[in-house]
C-alpha cells in the first residue's frame, strides 16, 4: 500500500518537471512504447476477441478521478426480490486484445505497473488500448470480464458468477460528483445503492476484523490571487471508500473461487509483528490518540479522522503495519501459509484493475477457468510461478517512483522557504538516533526528515522546526529542531 499519495493540479513549474524528468531517466523509466508494441496494440484496437454473451443492456457507470481515462471497472447495483443485493462490476478484458507472447504481452512484464508520477503517468499499456479501445469509455461497447455477486440484506456474499460479456457504461462519473448526488438525495437508485451496499460492506469489514485506511492524499494547489502554490492535506471522500469496498468484495470473491479450485494468485499480508504494533501504540499516546488497550488496532484505525492533524500524523504511521504485502502462487490444491491478507482479513487477490496492473489479467483467466470447471489456460500456467518476484520488481519500483516524486515535490515548493520556521508534529523517531526522525507539518503538508539537533525528539509532540535544506534536484527536504 502506497505510503502517501500526490497529485498536481496543473502547478508543475520548470525546476519540478525538471527533478522529474531526472528522476525517469535515473530509474530507467521507459519513455514511450516500442514501434513493434504500437502496431500490435493499433491491429488488437480494431480486432478484439467479442465475447458471445451480450450485457449492454445493464446500464453500467464508472467511477473515478475526473481525468482519468484508463477505466477499468463499470458497475450495476440493484436490489433482489429476497431483500438483498445483487453488485454487477465489469471489469476491461484486457486479455481479448494482448495475445500471450506477443510484443504487448512482453512489453507488460517489463513495465508490471502503471507509474505514477505527479506531472503524469506512464502506463502498463499503449494508450490505444488502455484509454481507448479497452477501457470502459462510456457509450462504448466493450468486451469485458462480468462479475455477478449477490449479498444478502447484511452485505454478505452469497452467490458468485463470472463470465466474458460485452457491456457499455452509460456514463462516466467522479467521486465529488457522486457524493453530491448520493448526499443531496439526487442519485439514482443504482448509484445511490453505493452508499448502502459499502456501509454494510464495512461492518463486514468490522466483523472479519478488517482494516481500511483513509490515509489523506498530499495535494498541490494553487493560493488565490498571486499564482503561487502550496501543500495540503485532502481526506478521502466516503464515496472513494465505498467504491474501494465494491473492489475488495471482488477481490474476495475471486480468492475463493481460486482457493476452490485449487490453483490460483493471491495477494497476502503477514499479520504485523507485536514490536511493530507496540511502537505505534506508542505513537497514538503521544499524539494524543485514543488507544485503549483492550480496543483493538483496526478500531482505532477506524474510528480515526483524517480532517485532524493529530490524527492524520497516526494514520500516516499506521502504513507501516501494512508493508510486507507480496503475492503467493499456489497450485494442486495446497494453499500457502499464510493465505490471508492481514489488513483485509480474508484471502483476497488482485483482480479489478488489468488495465495498470498485470498481475490482474492472470487472476482474473483463474477464476473464469474455475468458474466454467476448466484448466487454467497454458499460458497462464507457464507465467503463474514467475509471477510474484515479477510483480515484486515492479512495486519496488513504483514505491520508489512515488517515495522520490514526494521529496520532489516538498523540496520544489519549499526552495525559496529555507530559514523559515514551520509547526510539525514529530511522527518518527529513529531508535539508534534518537535525534533524528520524520515530522508532520500541517501546512504545508509535509512529511519529512528532521535532524540536527542534540536532545531526543519529542514523539508525538509539537515541535518548532526549522527548514534547513529543499532541494528538488537532490529531491530532499530537511528540518532542524529551531
Amino acid at each position: 500500500m502506497p505510503r502517501r499519495h500526490i497529485h498536481v493540479t496543473g502547478a508543475a513549474e520548470a525546476p519540478l518537471r525538471a527533478a522529474l524528468r531526472a528522476l525517469r531517466t535515473e530509474l530507467g523509466v521507459p519513455a514511450g512504447f516500442p514501434a513493434g508494441v504500437l502496431a500490435e496494440a493499433e491491429a488488437a484496437a480494431k480486432d478484439p476477441r467479442l465475447p458471445a454473451y451480450d450485457a449492454t443492456d445493464l446500464p453500467f457507470v464508472t467511477i473515478d478521478p475526473p481525468t482519468s481515462t484508463d477505466l477499468d471497472q463499470a458497475m450495476h447495483l440493484a436490489r433482489r426480490a429476497d431483500g438483498g443485493y445483487r453488485v454487477h462490476y465489469a471489469i476491461a478484458d484486457v486479455a481479448a486484445f494482448v495475445a500471450p507472447g506477443g510484443a504487448i504481452d512482453a512489453e507488460a512484464h517489463r513495465r508490471v505497473l502503471t507509474l505514477y508520477f505527479p506531472d503524469g503517468k506512464v502506463p502498463l499499456h499503449p494508450p490505444v488500448l488502455s484509454e481507448g479501445a479497452a477501457s470502459l469509455l462510456p457509450g462504448e461497447p466493450r468486451p469485458a470480464l462480468l462479475w455477478r455477486i449477490d449479498l444478502d440484506a447484511e452485505g454478505r456474499r452469497v452467490a458468485t458468477d463470472l463470465r466474458r460479456a460485452l457491456v457499455r457504461s452509460r456514463a462516466k462519473l467522479d467521486y465529488a460528483s457522486v457524493q453530491r448526488q448520493i448526499d443531496s438525495g439526487t442519485a439514482e437508485e443504482p448509484l445511490a445503492l453505493l452508499r448502502d451496499i459499502g456501509r454494510l460492506r464495512e461492518e463486514c469489514e468490522i466483523e472479519r476484523g478488517g482494516i481500511s485506511l483513509d490515509v489523506p492524499e498530499q495535494e498541490i494547489v494553487e493560493l488565490p490571487g498571486d499564482h503561487t502554490y502550496t501543500l495540503a492535506y485532502r481526506a478521502p471522500l466516503p464515496a472513494e471508500s465505498w467504491n474501494a469496498q465494491i473492489s475488495l468484495l471482488t477481490g474476495m470473491a475471486a480468492a475463493d473461487l481460486m482457493t476452490a479450485a485449487g490453483t490460483g494468485i493471491l495477494r497476502t499480508l503477514p499479520v504485523a509483528p507485536d514490536g511493530a504494533v507496540a511502537r505505534l501504540r506508542r505513537s497514538a499516546e503521544a499524539l494524543g490518540v485514543a488507544w485503549p488497550h483492550h480496543v483493538p488496532y483496526a478500531e482505532v484505525v477506524r474510528n480515526a479522522d483524517p480532517t485532524d492533524p493529530r490524527q492524520a500524523a497516526f494514520l500516516q504511521e499506521c502504513t507501516t503495519l501494512l508493508r510486507g504485502a507480496g503475492y503467493t502462487v499456489f497450485a494442486d490444491g495446497r494453499l500457502p501459509d499464510p493465505a490471508v491478507h492481514a489488513a483485509v482479513a480474508d484471502e483476497y487477490t488482485h483482480c479489478t484493475a488489468p488495465l495498470r496492473r498485470l498481475v490482474d489479467r492472470y487472476a482474473s483467466e483463474l477464476c473464469v477457468a474455475a468458474v466454467a470447471g476448466d484448466e487454467p489456460p497454458a499460458w497462464v500456467r507457464a507465467a503463474l510461478p514467475g509471477l510474484p518476484d515479477v510483480m515484486a520488481a515492479g512495486s519496488r519500483r513504483a514505491n520508489t517512483v512515488e517515495r522520490e516524486s514526494v521529496d520532489i515535490v516538498e523540496a520544489a515548493l519549499l526552495s525559496g522557504r529555507v530559514g523559515e520556521l514551520f509547526d510539525a508534529y514529530v511522527i518518527d523517531v529513529k531508535e539508534r538516533e534518537p535525534s533524528a526522525g520524520t515530522v508532520h507539518v500541517d501546512d504545508p503538508a509535509v512529511v519529512a526528515r528532521v535532524a540536527g539537533g542534540t536532545a531526543p525528539l519529542p514523539l508525538g509532540e509539537w515541535l518548532r522546526v526549522r527548514l534547513a535544506a529543499a532541494d528538488p534536484g537532490r529531491a530532499k527536504v530537511l528540518f532542524a529542531p529551531a
